[in-house]
């Protein structure tokens, strides 16, 4: 039988080493190859001017136009600019085999054949240019170039005249203009996008219309004729707009369709209160003294409305105040002026809003609490000794350090090496300290955030030099030196900002007027708790808060605190009651008088024998913990009320018994306590002081201001724009503290 026998034909081991090897090497060459070319393309593109002088300068005129090049003039000109029959050069010859450059008028790279390669079993691609040297490959000259052998081949071409332009550098842009020009006529254009429709066009100018009116003077009407902006314009394929159009016929729809909605809301509810605010005189830095009067209607439903603007310069008379609200007044509802429950205002009290309530029985009207807290900071300066000596002090101090020339610089110093800044500290004018003490804490916080830096101050030698000389500074170096001004100051600071905590918290929260005596209360004791941290006597501080207590009073705080069910308190026995426990005789004998003036002389005393039910038997135990139901805000961590309008919507819809104490309930406990609303910025106060003469640019402004606040009420937005960037900034500061701080 016969056998047979298939055997592979096994090539030599030399052989495969031999063709491994070659793969290899042409891998190592391509991979080298792929590299120069990514280094080639960033030189192109510009990334680094260094890489010319190794890379064939192909692309030189990209480099001339950039202006990378401090000696273009004195090279030859780039190659890329002479003649491709002229530019192509004969690689050197080697012992594998010659390359030959072929030239296409659609490739891009030159085209290499070898004769030492094959066209089956070759791994490198004919538009590689590399050169076949015995077994091994070998990048082509092409790719990268020897400087000097470089030179060489340059002075083998034809030289054409040195590229020289009659502007200098300064003619570079204008070619490279030229160079795009040119290329955007030889390039066929890119097929624009699509384009927007007409209600696409439409909705986008809306949206903008509303922010540009929103900001309320913030974003000028000329910025949108701003190049910058009209190329953004055309970058997402908006048409071109004009300020024209935002200030005419646009502005005229956007404020009727504010008004009609803000007229409808009016109409439907059933009384209201009006708040007033911008009646205290303010410097607004240069701009004038001019003030801006915000009338705002505050609804049962917590909603709150823009009525209108009025422009003042300077102080006005209380009987123009008093005709302003009643004409405000009358412009909602005509005749039926007892559809106003009464007006919150910062100013006025004890006149204007006196009066008209003596006029008109039914309305109650409060002054605004914001402004008696920011009020009591001033009667604290003025009539606190230890305001009066620390400010003093501190007016010397910081005059010192900074009218003296030597020692200012040393705080310069010392504040660089400490905060990391440097810079005056902020002394106010006399003048203004007695109008305000706002400017007064500014200079206290800079003295006290430069104590470190004001203690170094005293060891430098520029210290000492001037102490022999000048006996103020003897005195200043004892003040810092002395640890009872740095109490003082602190003491000072410290009761400041309290009250300025809790205004600022009043302004967010915007309290009813059932909160106003806990409140107050809720004040004294934090002034008690700071008389014992820093040994103040008692009487006097609170002698001071008192007065101005009685100045902010309304019996209204303590007939809405009784008849509020949010502040019924649990007894014994398990019933809610009114917190009658917690009022003084008079306030007490307060809530029967405003009950039966709020009411008609038939319905008084029923009035008052549904009081004494209601102090009795209170609110039903499931209604009361519905109505006081409290839930975390996710956003500040408080304990806020799950409903606010479950106060008045119980006397309304449960409490329906108490006949005429029920009508005088939901008309006081919805009252606010403050009067802050909508707040303008001073670029538009700086263009009313600029063209207030104008009925029509006034048109145009109340519109504006119409829209704005209609906008930021509708949101419940409290700070302005600028207050908003303030935090933005303040918050960038604290960071950067940090930052010094860690470092």
């Amino acid at each position: 039988m016969a056998t047979t026998t298939n055997t592979a034909t096994t090539p030599p081991p030399q052989q495969v080493d031999s063709a491994t090897a070659e793969e290899l090497t042409a891998k190592a060459a391509h991979k080298r190859y792929e590299g120069l070319v990514m280094v080639r393309t960033k030189a192109i593109k510009g990334k680094g001017a260094w890489y010319w002088t190794h890379l064939e300068p192909i692309t030189a005129s990209e480099h001339l136009k950039r202006g990378t090049c401090p000696n273009f003039n004195s090279l030859p000109k780039p190659i890329s600019s002479i003649s491709p029959n002229t530019a192509l050069l004969p690689s050197p010859s080697s012992s594998g085999g010659t390359t030959v450059l072929h030239t296409s008028s659609n490739r891009k790279r030159p085209v290499v054949s070898s004769s030492g390669l094959s066209g089956s079993g070759g791994v490198a691609s004919s538009t590689y240019p590399l050169t076949a040297v015995g077994s091994t490959y070998q990048v082509s000259p092409l790719a990268i170039v020897d400087p000097s052998r470089f030179s060489d081949d340059m002075a083998m071409l034809p030289q054409q005249p040195h590229l020289m332009l009659s502007g200098g550098k300064e003619d570079l842009c204008a070619l490279a203009m030229l160079e795009d020009s040119v290329k955007k006529l030889k390039s066929p254009k890119t097929s624009p996008g699509q384009a927007l429709s007409k209600t696409q066009i439409d909705c986008a100018f809306d949206y903008l219309a509303d922010w540009v009116y929103e900001s309320c003077g913030s974003v000028s009407f000329t910025s949108l004729e701003h190049p910058k902006f009209r190329a953004f314009l055309n970058q997402v394929g908006l048409p071109v707009v004009s300020k024209r159009d935002f200030v005419g016929g646009r502005l005229d729809v956007k404020y009727e369709e504010a008004r009609a909605e803000s007229e409808a809301r009016i109409r439907d509810a059933m009384f209201f209160q009006i708040a007033s605010d911008g009646w205290k005189v303010k410097s607004n830095g240069g701009f004038g003294d001019i003030n801006l009067i915000n009338l705002t209607v505050n609804l049962p439903n917590g909603t709150g409305l823009y009525r209108r603007a009025v422009f003042v310069s300077g102080s006005v008379p209380s009987k123009y105040a008093e005709e302003i609200f009643w004409e405000t007044i009358t412009g909602i509802c005509g005749s039926l002026v007892q559809q106003c429950v009464g007006i919150v205002a910062d100013r006025f009290t004890a006149k204007a809003l006196r009066n008209l309530e003596n006029q008109n029985h039914w309305m109650i009207n409060l002054s605004c609490q914001l402004q008696g807290l920011t009020s009591l900071i001033k009667d604290f300066s003025k009539e606190l000794p230890l305001f009066r000596s620390v400010s003093e002090n501190c007016f010397k101090l910081a005059s010192f350090i900074n009218n003296k020339t030597p020692i200012r610089n040393s705080f310069h110093k010392y504040q660089l090496q400490e905060y990391g800044n440097a810079g005056l500290l902020r002394v106010p004018s006399r003048e203004y300290e007695k109008m305000d003490f706002g400017p007064v804490y500014t200079m206290l916080e800079d003295i006290m955030s430069s104590a470190r830096a004001l203690q170094l101050v005293l060891l430098d030698e520029s210290y000492k030099i001037v102490s022999m000389e000048d006996p103020t500074s003897r005195e200043v170096a004892e003040m810092i030196g002395d640890v009872g001004f740095w109490n003082d100051l602190d003491a000072v600071q410290s009761l400041v900002k309290l009250i300025k905590e809790m205004a600022q918290e009043i302004e967010i929260e915007r309290p009813l007027v059932g909160q106003c005596l806990p409140l107050w209360d809720e004040l004294r004791a934090k002034v008690k708790d700071w008389c014992s941290k820093f040994h103040i006597d008692e009487g006097a501080v609170e002698k001071v808060v008192e007065r101005r207590f009685k100045k902010s009073y309304h019996p209204a705080w303590a007939a809405a605190y009784i008849l509020d069910p949010l502040y019924l308190l649990r007894d014994n026995s398990g019933k809610y009651l009114p917190p009658f426990k917690y009022l003084t005789p008079e306030q007490e004998k307060d809530v029967d008088k405003l009950i039966t003036r709020l009411v008609s002389r038939e319905e008084a005393h029923i009035a008052l024998m549904e009081l004494m039910k209601w102090r009795t038997e209170g609110l039903d135990p499931v209604y009361a913990r519905a109505v006081q139901m409290k839930e975390r805000d996710p956003v500040t961590g408080k304990m806020r009320i799950v409903n606010p309008q479950s106060s008045r919507l119980v006397w309304e819809t449960y409490l329906t018994e108490f006949k005429s104490l029920g009508k005088v309930a939901v008309r006081l406990i919805f009252l606010h306590a403050t009067s802050c609303g909508f707040k303008c910025n001073w670029s538009l106060l700086r263009w009313v002081c600029a063209h207030g003469h104008s009925k029509e640019g006034m048109d145009k402004v109340q519109k504006l201001i119409f829209i704005a606040a209609h906008s930021k009420l509708d949101r419940r937005e409290v700070l302005s724009d600028e207050d908003k960037d303030a935090d933005l900034f303040a918050l960038a500061n604290e960071a950067f503290d940090k930052d010094i701080v860690g470092g």
